[in-house]
Order: C-alpha cells, then structure tokens, then sequence
C-alpha cells in the first residue's frame, strides 16, 4: 500500500493496494477477483493466515485486506460469472480489476447502428481514439462503492482516477453478489 493515502477509507485504501498489485503484474492480465475481508477479525480468527499474508505486525485495526480468489473464467461472459457467487459471512466486500478498452464520449455519436456485440468490439478496437483501461472496483455489503482507473498510457500511481461512481455498472454486478 506504498501509495496508497492513510487518510482514505478502508475500502478505498483497498480498492488501491489492488490496483497497485495488479499494475506491478503489466497490462494484458485477465480479470482478477478477490474477497474483502476484515483486517483485524482476519488477524483474530485466522492468525497463521494473517501471517501468511504479512498481516501480523499491522498496527491498523480499520482495514481490509484483499484475497485473490480462483481465476476469473475466460470463457464466460463476466456478468454471468458474477451471478454464480455467493460469499460467505466473514467476507464484508469484493472487488474485481479487469481492462478494458474505452472510448471517449465524444466518439458515442460516431457507433455505428445495429452491430453485434463483436462487431462492436472490433470497431472500439480499431477506433483511433479508443483507450485501454484497467478499472478495479471494489464494494461492501452496505452498499458502500469505490472504483479506480487506470489508463494504460498514464500509468503511473498519481495518475489514477478514483471515485464512487466511476463504474457504476460494474459496481451493482459486483454489489448483486450479497444479494440474499
């Protein structure tokens, strides 16, 4: 978490150490989910894994600490694989980093009409303006939401963009994993 602000909430300072892990792994990665669980239960409950993961010494008593889950499956469509979890009481959130190509909004009135979904993809991929992103986005059971982008041609820790609201889409299919 070298770079990650002390002051922030939990979950963003989460949401941030996950999106600094994943930048010190390149782009081209596949998506990658991981459980949100409570620092300090973590420490109390499962001490030989809170020293597995470096968590021992820790003076913070507020925090989460992400645990990458199994590899996100390649070959299902994303949304489909989240609406297969199910957590277990002891994870308070998730998050998920996946990249992305993005266009800017100016280039919406440019989409051609009635393509298929790879149709589409092709063209986004061959837009001169496209960008790569990485969003990382986390959420807890409460509803709380935190999300961070990172453009692969600013890549670099003071350059990513964080918020609440920045995938909000992506945010609910995560949040539709606590739903009773």
């Amino acid at each position: 978490m070298s770079n990650t602000p002390m002051a922030a909430s939990p979950l963003t300072r989460a949401v941030l150490e996950i999106d600094e892990y994943a930048s010190g792994l390149g782009w081209d990665q596949p998506a990658r989910l991981f459980a949100l669980v409570d620092t300090a239960r973590l420490r109390a409950q499962e001490p030989s894994l809170a020293a597995q993961l470096g968590l021992q010494d820790e003076p913070e008593t507020t925090g989460l600490t992400p645990v990458e889950q199994d590899e996100v499956p390649a070959d299902k469509p994303l949304d489909e694989f989240l609406a297969t979890i199910a957590w277990p009481d002891a994870v308070v959130g998730c998050a998920l980093t996946v990249e992305r190509l993005m266009l800017p909004p100016s280039a919406e009135a440019q989409v051609p009409q009635g393509l298929s979904e790879a149709k589409l993809a092709k063209w986004v991929s061959e837009h001169p303006d496209r960008q790569e992103v990485r969003m990382t986005v986390g959420v807890l059971r409460d509803g709380t939401r935190d999300s961070a982008l990172r453009l692969r041609e600013k890549d670099a820790p003071t350059e990513v963009l964080t918020g609440a609201g920045l995938v909000p889409g992506l945010a609910e299919a995560l949040s539709a994993t606590f739903a009773d």
